[in-house]
């Protein structure tokens, strides 16, 4: 009996395993079409016929818990040889990685990459000849016959972009994502559409760096033109949009951001590091100066917006000096919140390769600083809003008081709240009650309330 007969047998059932950004999570998404669209429906691990796991490679440390968790999935392969199990995505798109679960994992049946994840389905019928290991070097073009979504909830994730040309020193991401391209704005709102016909009110425009979208379009179209476009769409709600480049980010974004109603007013710019001397060493294609001025023109034009950012500390050659660069900078620019990291190596980077690495436990302690710093800022712009009124997107639920609902404010603050599940997909309007680092607690007032 052939392997697509027996895992047809064991009632067409899948489960997949993602690591990684939300590029990685709208790629799962993908290939759960592609599955339901052959008949199959989800499942736990140890009763799927077909086990998927969809890499991340962004550090050396993802790497080694996914090939850890690929060593655990061989207890299914021994309990049913019929089970088919795969692995794709980023990791997998490393020069030598594919040969090397080919040769220190033979139970695994399907190894696959970043740019040829739309041929699942005819990798899962040719595994039953034998191991199938196809990543593509090139990222060919944009694939749009993809199965249309289905969606659970009311926020979803739009992939506008794919790749990145920036190569910053640390990052891995270009050489496994691919150049950048571009989709056509009307795929984009193509869509979108299908999304808002589905219940989605809120949608997150997602790319490596979207503010490069549309320049390698012919005619050229700007991430501030697809920002218009998308507005103009009913019965969307709200448009977010991640991530943004610092040296892309110009004025035309700020004036569509501005005057876009939909465009929720919070921004997340990765600075990376506050010294020049470390941003050059990064490759990161702008000056502190440059930055700090967008920072102003920024809340010149939307003085409510929320900022948050990324922060990488103990970069190879970060010296004291530059990590006080870092924590003045923090301090000037008063990030709503920032997603810190601690650098570590990442081969096949050219920081990997420098010499001045900065020892574990400077690392540590710089972080503690910073972290101590910037959680004293979250709570007091949190403490700012208590007793105004904001609008809320109810998202369902919460998920650490069952009795209590949640939503989002524009400015993307977390909000809890008493009321009923009716609400869920609804804006609503909340008084702030009380503050905390990470989360705003409130009580819904009169729908004639004027949110702040």
């Amino acid at each position: 009996m052939s392997r697509s007969r027996l895992v047809s047998d064991k009632k067409n059932t899948y489960h997949i395993l993602t690591y990684g950004c939300q590029m990685n999570e709208r790629d799962t998404e993908s290939l759960t079409g592609f599955l339901r669209q052959m008949g199959y429906r989800e499942a736990a691990p140890d009763e799927a016929g077909i086990l998927l796991i969809n890499t991340c490679c962004v550090r050396e440390s993802a790497e080694r818990k996914i090939l850890g968790k690929l060593g655990e999935l061989r207890k299914y392969k021994l309990a049913r040889p019929e089970t088919v199990i795969g692995i794709g995505g980023c990791m997998v798109q490393q020069p030598g990685m594919g040969e090397r679960i080919r040769k220190e994992y033979p139970y695994v049946d399907i190894v696959f990459g970043t740019h040829n994840l739309h041929q699942l389905p005819r990798m899962i019928e040719q595994c039953q000849f034998g191991q199938v290991v196809e990543v593509w070097d090139s990222e060919g073009e944009v694939v749009e016959d993809l199965p249309e979504r289905k969606v659970e909830g009311i926020k979803a994730h739009v992939t506008i972009m794919y790749g990145c040309n920036n190569f910053c020193s640390y990052c891995i991401v270009p050489h496994v994502r691919g150049r950048e391209r571009s989709r056509n704005p009307e795929d984009v709102v193509k869509e979108v559409h299908s999304l808002v016909g589905q219940g989605v009110k809120e949608v997150t425009l997602l790319g490596q760096n979207v503010n490069s979208y549309g320049k390698d379009l012919q005619p050229p179209v700007t991430f501030a033109d697809l920002l218009r476009i998308v507005n103009g769409i009913d019965g969307l709600k709200r448009i977010r949009f991640t991530t943004s480049h610092p040296k892309d980010f110009d004025l035309a974004l700020i004036e569509a951001m501005a005057e876009s109603d939909k465009v929720c007013e919070h921004i997340h710019l990765p600075v990376q590091a506050g010294s020049n001397r470390i941003l050059t060493a990064m490759n990161r294609g702008y000056t502190r100066e440059h930055y700090m001025e967008m920072i102003s023109r920024i809340r010149e034009a939307m003085p409510q917006v929320a900022l948050t950012t990324d922060i990488i500390v103990g970069f190879p050659g970060e010296t004291e000096e530059d990590f006080a660069d870092t924590l003045d900078l923090v301090e000037k620019v008063r990030y709503d919140n920032a997603f810190t990291f601690l650098y570590s190596k990442r081969s096949g980077t050219p920081a990997a390769e420098l010499a001045e690495q900065v020892d574990a436990d400077t690392k540590k302690a710089r972080f503690q600083r910073l972290l101590q710093l910037q959680n004293g800022i979250s709570l007091e712009h949190n403490k700012a809003h208590i007793g105004t009124l904001h609008e809320v997107l109810v998202e369902g639920r919460s998920k650490t008081n069952k009795e209590l609902m949640t939503g989002r404010t524009r400015g993307n603050k977390i909000v809890v709240f008493a009321g009923d599940e009716h609400q869920a997909g609804e804006t609503v309007c909340v008084r702030i009650d009380e503050a905390r680092t990470w989360t705003l607690l409130g009580t819904l007032v009169p729908q004639n309330g004027q949110p702040q």
